[in-house]
């Protein structure tokens, strides 16, 4: 896919949307990143539908991740991301019922795959079930995938590298990019993007949430 993975900025920690996710974006609205969002958890559904609304009027792509694994949740995070406006649903297994909302709303659908649990999200599974998931998934016209690559219990590298290859959709890796050294590893595993959110609010890659949203897509363009 691309070649030079783009950032998607996540206003959350510990898979959880920060309650003061609109200051922190006031701070970073002009930074060099073109995709923000944030978790269907906690923000009252009034507060999240004004935000995105604003960081679309600021000219800026917006994503739902649902951190969810029912139907019953996914359907609800889908309502929930078309009530907000929002360009892409990221997150819940993939169910036809949440594809279904999705393509009537005309919203990109890019689902998990794997064994998850927890929350913050564990994944398990082979490498191989989850390229052949992701294959089923596209013949039902999903857009891509949420590929929660550094919360894998097995070779991560390994697993970003060869689902980013293999599987002909685009590619987001979200979780647990913490270090240059796994900026790195997504240069070199090439999918179409990746999501940063709690490392911005560790300093992991400097100081100040703009400078390090500018730093991040700066490196990621060398």
């Amino acid at each position: 896919m691309n070649t030079k993975p783009i950032l998607i900025v996540m206003l959350t920690q510990n898979d959880r949307t920060v309650m003061n996710a609109k200051e922190v974006f006031e701070e970073c609205k002009d930074s060099k990143a073109e995709y923000f969002g944030f978790k269907e958890e906690p923000l009252p559904l009034d507060e999240m539908k004004a935000l995105f609304a604003y960081m679309k009027k600021c000219g800026k792509k917006t994503a739902l991740e649902v951190v969810a694994y029912s139907e019953q949740e996914g359907i609800a995070g889908a309502k929930t991301a078309v009530e907000c406006g929002c360009d892409i649903l990221m997150g819940t297994m993939y169910y036809d019922s949440v594809n279904e909302i999705c393509k009537a709303n005309g919203m990109k659908y890019m689902p998990y795959v794997g064994e998850i649990t927890e929350r913050p999200s564990v994944l398990d599974g082979t490498i191989d079930g989850m390229i052949a998931e992701a294959e089923r998934c596209l013949e039902k016209g999903v857009d891509g995938f949420d590929l929660l690559g550094y919360r894998y219990t097995g070779d991560a590298v390994e697993l970003n590298r060869r689902f980013s290859a293999e599987v002909k959709a685009p590619v987001c890796i979200a979780g647990s990019v913490d270090s240059f050294k796994r900026l790195d590893e997504l240069k070199e595993a090439s999918p179409w993007a990746f999501t940063i959110g709690s490392a911005f609010f560790d300093k992991r890659f400097g100081e100040g949430f703009r400078e390090q949203i500018d730093a991040v897509c700066d490196y990621m363009n060398k």
